[in-house]
């Protein structure tokens, strides 16, 4: 158990997927439906079309999500979870739970040690 972490652990390799800074927001926007681009840049916010690329491209890479291209005039792209990224929506929605219910307690913290 002590040895989950090591360089060349996969679980290590999972967490640092998932803990990067976009991963866990985008997977839970995908939760919802698949979204076209487009869609989850205004979706997510804050997130620029660049970074939200390279995440999809990441996430797809792993397994994690699927990108579905349409023949149509104009071309349409959608993003959807593969069967492997579904298995994550309820271990994001309790991570988002955990959130909701302590994010003021965090902001609080780190407004109280601003102050000093």
């Amino acid at each position: 158990m002590h040895k989950v972490f090591l360089a060349d652990c996969p679980t290590r390799l999972a967490v640092e997927i998932i803990a990067e800074k976009w991963a866990v927001i985008v997977l839970f926007a995908l939760s919802l439906e698949p979204q076209r681009p487009g869609e989850l840049t205004e979706l997510i916010g804050g997130i620029s079309r660049k970074v939200l690329t390279q995440t999809l491209r990441r996430l797809q890479a792993y397994g994690l999500v699927e990108r579905h291209a349409y023949a149509e005039s104009p071309p349409r792209v959608e993003y959807s979870l593969t069967e492997l990224g579904s298995t994550l929506v309820e271990p994001i929605k309790v991570l988002t739970d955990w959130a909701r219910a302590n994010g003021e307690a965090i902001v609080d913290f780190q407004e109280n040690v601003s102050r000093g």
